[in-house]
């Protein structure tokens, strides 16, 4: 445990003070694994400690044997029914900065026993390899081989800066957007081509020529906000800006493709108490965000 902490934070000081023990007690425990196995299993500088190649397999090893004493804890904690120990989860940058925070605060209120590590990230991160016992997925799932709950979904939209009003309104269509400036999201499969309906029969396949390309959502509302062109953009990122007039929906009549927001679970791991309890606490805040915006005039 103490050899993990080391790894994890990169120095002996922050292991202490995650453990809540001496610094001086950390390096000897640490000195004793290097005296027993005979090798050095941390480099150390005077900026950062990093393991050494046996240092990092034996990490792996230890890790994952804490993991399984977690998850040990988490089935004690079933019997009293109160959710404990630490939930380690990953979800897109976007959806968790709109949506995933305030339910983890909203989780730690309630379970005080529990701690969250949240790693929010725009690339699809393995859920099959031990490191998360949760994965928020925004979009359309992929793999088949994993256990997943739907929780909630969301609409993309076609947002434009106040400063393209009048251009906006002389648009007949979603062909018509292909003269205008176009900020592109290259985390998405395909940024550049967009299917819009009108109704179950109507529908025009647009391709569009972008000035600009970001490599995550939250950039491309930056650079819209800013005046850099339309985008396609999630409600849950763009709600705020519509109700305060920094962006406008253009062709609000035509819709574009709606995705799900889905809880991924590993399929062979025990599911402890905590993740049920916080994907029930994100399914509310979902139900809340809907609720919200069905009631905005």
């Amino acid at each position: 445990m103490y050899f993990a902490a080391v790894v994890e934070t990169g120095s002996f000081t922050a292991a202490a003070e995650r453990l809540g023990i001496t610094k001086a007690v950390v390096s000897q425990q640490v000195a004793r694994l290097e005296k027993e196995f005979r090798t050095s299993l941390l480099v150390r500088t005077t900026r950062k400690v990093q393991p050494t190649e046996a240092g990092q397999a034996f990490y792996q090893r230890c890790a994952s044997i804490l993991r399984e004493a977690e998850d040990a804890f988490g089935e004690l904690a079933e019997v009293v029914a109160e959710p404990a120990g630490t939930l380690r989860l990953t979800a897109p940058f976007d959806y968790g900065v709109s949506v995933v925070v305030p339910a983890i605060a909203a989780f730690a209120r309630r379970y005080p026993n529990c701690k969250v590590d949240a790693v929010f990230s725009d690339r699809t991160l393995d859920l099959m390899s031990g490191n998360f016992e949760l994965s928020i997925r925004v979009g359309w799932l992929a793999e088949t081989n994993l256990q997943a709950r739907q929780i909630g979904t969301f609409h993309q939209l076609l947002v434009a800066p106040p400063g393209m009003r009048s251009e906006i309104e002389r648009l007949t269509g979603p062909a018509d957007i292909t003269g205008l400036s176009f900020v592109a999201n290259t985390a998405l499969r395909d940024p550049l081509h967009w299917n819009f309906f009108l109704n179950e029969i109507e529908r025009q396949n647009v391709s569009v020529q972008a000035s600009i390309f970001l490599d995550t959502t939250l950039a491309v509302r930056e650079a819209v906000c800013q005046g850099a062109g339309l985008s396609v953009l999630p409600d849950y990122v763009v709600a705020d800006d519509l109700k305060a007039g920094r962006l406008l929906q253009v062709l609000p009549q035509w819709s574009l493709p709606a995705g799900g927001v889905h809880a991924v679970f590993p399929s062979a791991r025990f599911r402890p108490t905590k993740v049920r309890a916080f994907v029930d606490v994100l399914s509310g805040e979902e139900k809340l965000r809907y609720s919200t915006k069905a009631s905005r005039p």
